[in-house]
């Protein structure tokens, strides 16, 4: 397995890890997530991502019971959660002192951990300042419930605003990023937040690598009986999927189906491993419903050598979606 480091932290991640979304408490049970954890981690994945909203709290509760189970070491661990929609009581949802401290605690309980590597920001939150969310974490840190702090779906700016402030009022700053990011959504990672890896040495733990399954190929000629966009309360993923936009999608899938065909790889390994040719991602979070979907992700490091120049620009040339740099006005 290869590993990145995680921004300018100084701390390793593997590049490919491993996520509970959807899958833990929806899809699949403990004794199906506990093989797929352990597939994983034997192909050398060290960083294992959560959220408190995923499944409303059982998949942190599953992933508790499965590391316990394993007995992994614990420093050769990266675990994270994200916190913003922790239930539905008045103060359970949102980046308040109060729920970042709630929140955090609870998850560390379902976790079965005294602390977490890492906790993000799971979105913005329009009602709280930023800088009320930066000392709160920071309180988290000191705690020592948590190492290091992120966002996920932050704008550039809303980041930068919380790195500013937590340098001038030395507290600790958010380290790494959690943006979508794959073949049909390039913006952030790839134009907004470049200046952001220069200046502060953003980290990105980048998901959906496969855009909710579009970029396995399995939707090419329809939805899968048990597929995610098959299940209850995906209809609004459903709906995406079949509007015009998807449908354009689809067909640059079953186009690039083909390069990797040529390639001797699948779809998915193909789509991975282009997420990680990218330099500035410093872990790609996959899933999968069961092992024999997590042995075929790991394979994307093999797939990641063969995407040299040639296959990079054909890829482009089906995608024709690469964000367009900055207008040089100097120069028109």
């Amino acid at each position: 397995m290869e590993y990145r480091f995680l921004g300018k932290s100084g701390l390793k991640v593997s590049a490919l890890s491993f996520g509970a979304w959807v899958t833990f408490g929806e899809q699949v049970d403990e004794k199906i997530a506990y093989q797929c954890m352990k597939e994983a981690y034997d192909a050398g994945v060290n960083f294992f991502d959560n959220a408190e909203v995923y499944a409303q709290g059982q998949a942190e509760i599953m992933m508790g019971n499965i590391l316990k189970k394993t007995g992994w070491k614990r420093s050769d661990l990266v675990l994270s959660t994200k916190i913003f929609w922790g239930g539905s009581g008045p103060n359970d949802c949102g980046l308040s002192r109060k729920h970042i401290f709630e929140g955090t605690n609870a998850a560390l309980k379902r976790l079965q951990v005294d602390y977490v590597d890492l906790i993000f920001c799971h979105r913005p939150d329009l009602y709280t300042p930023i800088e009320e969310t930066v000392w709160a974490m920071n309180l988290i840190i000191q705690q020592g419930k948590a190492l290091y702090w992120g966002t996920s779906e932050w704008s550039a700016e809303q980041i930068r605003h919380a790195h500013e402030f937590a340098l001038r009022e030395h507290l600790i700053p958010p380290t790494m990023e959690q943006p979508e990011y794959n073949m049909f959504n390039r913006e952030k990672v790839e134009k907004e937040f470049l200046n952001l890896y220069r200046d502060i040495g953003l980290g990105t733990t980048t998901w959906s690598p496969l855009a909710s399954g579009i970029l396995t190929g399995k939707y090419n000629n329809g939805i899968p009986e048990g597929s995610r966009l098959s299940l209850k309360g995906y209809q609004w993923l459903r709906s995406r999927l079949e509007s015009e936009e998807g449908r354009k999608k689809l067909e640059k899938t079953r186009q690039l189906t083909r390069i990797a065909d040529e390639l001797g790889v699948t779809m998915a390994q193909m789509a991975i491993a282009w997420c990680l040719k990218n330099p500035n991602v410093s872990t790609v979070i996959t899933g999968a419903s069961n092992p024999s979907q997590v042995r075929q992700n790991m394979e994307a490091l093999k797939a990641l050598a063969l995407l040299n120049d040639e296959v990079m620009e054909k890829i482009e040339s089906i995608l024709q979606n690469k964000p367009r740099p900055p207008m040089d006005l100097r120069n028109l």
